[in-house]
């Protein structure tokens, strides 16, 4: 007999540290993810689409002007748990993770990169990864231009059997979603106290030990530039509550 699954016991890890170079021009000195889109921080509608699943507990790996996320979201007043990971040094996105690692509770746990948003049914997500056996599953759509992505090949099993990180593979337009699930024992692939890429390095390496891609038709939205946060600013709101 299956048991619902309980996502108020399942942390989710949002990656929040990234420099946002490309979009310096119009996020007037505030780290990326508290770039308003649609009279929001883009961040609070990632937030607040995962914990209309059941999530409570979000842990938020920050860097680059780390003290204007903390003290955002030490000042909100709603429900849910907020806890603040600081990368002194930046540490890439597997780093980042590895750095949270000791505030991480749950043995399997969500991660999210904080400047995308996908409108996928993460319960139905973690069906599938528990399912799939695997040590870790990345939510797989379609971009008519996967350049700039994450580009991924699924086998007929759903097993993801490349990944390319920046330059699309060869015949496929799938890419990452920017939405993982990982068992807890995926950090000890990660090194402590270096900077290391999930896309570069540590997805490539779990591909042997089974890496899973769970495929839909959804929008991807990211403002990784000024072109993709007007259109996430022009399109957003007909996936936010």
């Amino acid at each position: 007999m299956a048991y619902p699954i309980k996502t108020n016991n399942i942390d989710v890890i949002i990656l929040c540290g990234g420099f946002g170079t490309r979009l310096s021009s119009v996020s007037k000195n505030r780290p990326k993810v508290l770039v308003e889109v649609v009279s929001s921080p883009f961040l609070d509608h990632l937030i607040n689409y995962i914990s209309s699943f059941g999530f409570k507990r979000f842990v938020l790996c920050a860097g680059h002007k780390s003290e204007q996320i903390e003290k955002y979201y030490a000042e909100k007043k709603d429900s849910l748990e907020y806890v603040i990971s600081i990368e002194q040094d930046p540490l890439g996105t597997a780093g980042a993770i590895k750095n949270a690692e000791p505030l991480i509770q749950s043995d399997m746990f969500l991660g999210f990169n904080g400047d995308s948003f996908c409108p996928v049914d993460l319960k139905a997500f973690l069906e599938f990864h528990i399912a799939s056996q695997s040590i870790a599953s990345i939510v797989v759509t379609s971009k008519k231009d996967p350049m700039g992505y994450g580009s991924i090949r699924l086998n007929k099993n759903n097993k993801i059997e490349n990944f390319s990180e920046k330059n699309p593979a060869e015949n496929t337009n799938l890419v990452s979603a920017g939405i993982y699930v990982f068992g807890k024992e995926v950090l000890q692939d990660i090194p402590p106290g270096q900077n290391s890429s999930l896309e570069h390095e540590i997805f490539p390496g779990l591909m042997a030990k089974g890496l899973s891609g769970f495929q839909i038709q959804k929008p991807l939205f990211d403002i990784g530039t000024p072109e993709r946060l007007e259109f996430a600013k022009a399109n957003l709101y007909k996936f936010i509550q």
